[in-house]
């Protein structure tokens, strides 16, 4: 999510900018800290039902240009070995809540120089849900859902946070996503960025319709605008 999680982004950026990623292996952040800093123990505190729409993740954002996000490589040592941790070509690090390694003081180590910083926030996404068509409420609901859940995880200062509108679903080439509502069908068309924003309607959502997609998305970003 790209603008919805300001508030939580500054409470973590702040803890996480001056962390150094070496170029032989080394201890980049322990594990702990890492779910700390990015809300991840407060997202997986939240009931199961209100979160089943949201995709969690941690986004790295290197200080340099020149260091290439896609190098970066962590790794989880833990007592029962190492597990890798893959960041993806967005930056984006995908890791659940794993009370072991929390109770282990787990440590996480990075392959990049001290000289390369990072800055770590918090992200968080829609659920594209299975297949190619989905009823209207299984990806829309997520935009009520991420904003409730943003309310309780920043807590007192959810006054401040942002609100999510919109979903946008990025595609790899151009595609075509069709509503079949009752008062008739909806379609949408990519953008020049292979995008489609799509708002919530309150009277889809009751009614629920079938929503298709000409290809996958790649990504379904809850935005603000």
């Amino acid at each position: 999510m790209k603008t919805a999680l300001p508030l939580l982004s500054l409470l973590s950026l702040l803890a996480l900018q001056g962390m150094a990623l070496a170029e032989t292996e080394r201890e980049w952040v322990p594990y702990k800290k890492l779910v700390d800093v990015s809300r991840l123990d407060k997202f997986y505190a939240l009931p199961a039902a209100e979160r089943d729409k949201l995709d969690m993740y941690v986004h790295l954002t290197p200080s340099s240009k020149d260091v290439d996000v896609r190098t970066v490589q962590l790794t989880a040592v833990h007592s029962g070995g190492r597990t890798a941790l893959p960041v993806d070509g967005e930056g984006n690090l995908r890791v659940g809540l794993n009370p072991k390694w929390l109770a282990e003081d787990v440590k996480i180590m990075t392959n990049q120089p001290k000289e390369s910083k990072v800055a770590v926030s918090p992200g968080m996404n829609a659920i594209v849900p299975p297949g190619k068509e989905w009823q209207y409420a299984a990806l829309m609901g997520s935009v009520a859902q991420s904003n409730a859940a943003i309310g309780k995880m920043a807590g007192a200062l959810s006054m401040f946070a942002p609100t999510v509108r919109s979903v946008v679903l990025k595609f790899d080439q151009p595609a075509q996503v069709t509503i079949q509502a009752k008062a008739g069908t909806k379609q949408y068309m990519t953008d020049a960025k292979q995008q489609i924003r799509l708002k919530p309607d309150a009277a889809l959502l009751a009614e629920n319709p079938a929503m298709t997609v000409s290809v996958r998305p790649r990504e379904a970003e809850l935005d603000s605008e």
